[in-house]
């Protein structure tokens, strides 16, 4: 199984179910959108996908040296 996860906008919540969700509010996010694409339906597999996405996930600026770009506070100095 693979989790996607998405950004919400402020004051949406957690859009999840089951394990996503618990493992979600555990981690303290507040406002995201989750879908969990495959053919399981086994509660531990969906777990790890979780887990492996919350990994996988990158801050602003990791985004933006990839796309070659500079933050915008290091373009206001």
């Amino acid at each position: 199984a693979s989790v996607l996860l998405k950004p919400a906008t402020p004051g949406t919540g957690v859009i999840a179910g089951g394990v996503v969700r618990a493992i979600m509010e555990l981690g303290g996010v507040k406002d995201v959108c989750t879908k969990v694409v495959g053919r399981t339906s086994n509660p531990v597999n969906v777990a790890w996908a979780t887990i492996e996405a919350l990994e996988e996930l990158r801050t602003p600026e990791e985004i933006l040296h990839l796309r070659g770009k500079k933050s915008p506070e290091a373009e206001r100095e």
